[in-house]
């Protein structure tokens, strides 16, 4: 018998993971429409996923648009900023011999700085970065880490996005520094 697929449906309703990618799917997609569009636009993407209720279609878009039409939120969807980007390399702040291979939710290089962006959609969201997992903190550690060969002259700043609330959460450079400090 083959093992469950994490992206069935768990329990009560939509798996958390299922969940999480198609309302990554919307912030990947909706922030190239024009805002106008948006909305028509998530409903017919939505509307693909024949396996979902009308409520769970609705409550997906409605966390990706609450997020795209927050201000706060602005600068990560804004100009400059890309869906979706592959990082690859190594760096001086990872131990010797390791290597990453990832993709970033969202990049936003301004002539003034890079963000790192990660979007998470625990529910609920942690009040506070210092309560999120410190697996999440590390992954952005890393890709920092390794954006700052790319990028000397820039400062690089890591957020999450938490589709619950929503919240943006800027992780503190001391805070990335500490977990990869416990790499070594």
């Amino acid at each position: 018998m083959p093992a469950p697929s994490p992206l069935a449906e768990a329990g009560e309703g939509l798996g958390r993971f299922r969940r999480g990618d198609l309302i990554h799917r919307l912030l990947e997609r909706l922030p190239e429409i024009a805002e106008g569009e948006r909305a028509g636009a998530a409903s017919r993407m939505m509307s693909r996923e024949r396996d979902l209720s009308d409520d769970q279609r609705a409550e997906m878009i409605a966390a990706a648009m609450a997020i795209l039409g927050d201000d706060r939120f602005a600068p990560v969807f804004g100009p400059g900023s890309r869906a979706e980007v592959a990082v690859t390399g190594s760096a001086p702040d990872l131990p010797a011999g390791v290597a990453i291979s990832g993709r970033i939710d969202r990049l936003v290089i301004t002539p003034d700085r890079v963000l790192v962006v990660d979007y998470k959609t625990n529910r609920p969201a942690p009040d506070r970065v210092e309560d999120a997992d410190p697996a999440y903190v590390l992954q952005l550690a890393t890709y920092v880490a390794v954006l700052k060969r790319l990028y000397p002259d820039h400062p690089i700043e890591a957020a999450l996005v938490w589709t619950d609330g929503p919240r943006l959460m800027a992780v503190p450079g001391a805070m990335m520094d500490a977990a990869l400090s416990a790499l070594r």
